[in-house]
């Protein structure tokens, strides 16, 4: 399976790991087949993400996913945040090999659920995010 250099980077040397101190909203998918986890933590001020970080359990695949969506979110608004789909996140990779795209699919997933949150918790609706279909609770 072919890397490209931008994924080998992100999962050699990721951005933004780690749990994040009070986050303004946490997102967390995973996928069954493959058994990736990915966490998202986001923290909002004035509707703009000023921080983003990622945990992930899963492959290279997913671990430079996870990183790039975090490195893409930070200084958008919520709004522009919603805009950023799996598509985006293959390309700010320089493609990914076909049987990882699902990867990409789960970072789009745990930031849309991480918005979720943040939407939840502060009473708001944020145009066009639907309830993850999936999500996991930690309590």
């Amino acid at each position: 399976m072919e890397y490209s250099e931008k994924v080998m980077d992100h999962f050699m040397n990721p951005r933004n790991v780690g749990e994040m101190e009070d986050p303004s909203g946490i997102g967390t998918v995973g996928n069954a087949q493959c058994g990736d986890i990915m966490r998202v933590f986001l923290k909002i001020e004035d509707g703009i993400i000023i921080d983003a970080t990622f945990k992930t359990f899963g492959c290279g695949a997913a671990v430079a996913t996870s990183s790039v969506v975090t490195e893409m979110v930070k200084g958008k608004t919520v709004e522009e945040a919603m805009t950023i789909t799996n598509k985006a996140v293959v390309e700010a990779l320089d493609d990914l090999p076909a049987a990882k795209k699902h990867c990409s699919v789960l970072a789009e997933e745990a930031l849309q659920s991480a918005l979720w949150d943040y939407a939840q918790k502060n009473g708001i609706t944020i145009e066009g995010l639907e309830e993850p279909k999936e999500t996991a609770h930690e309590h």
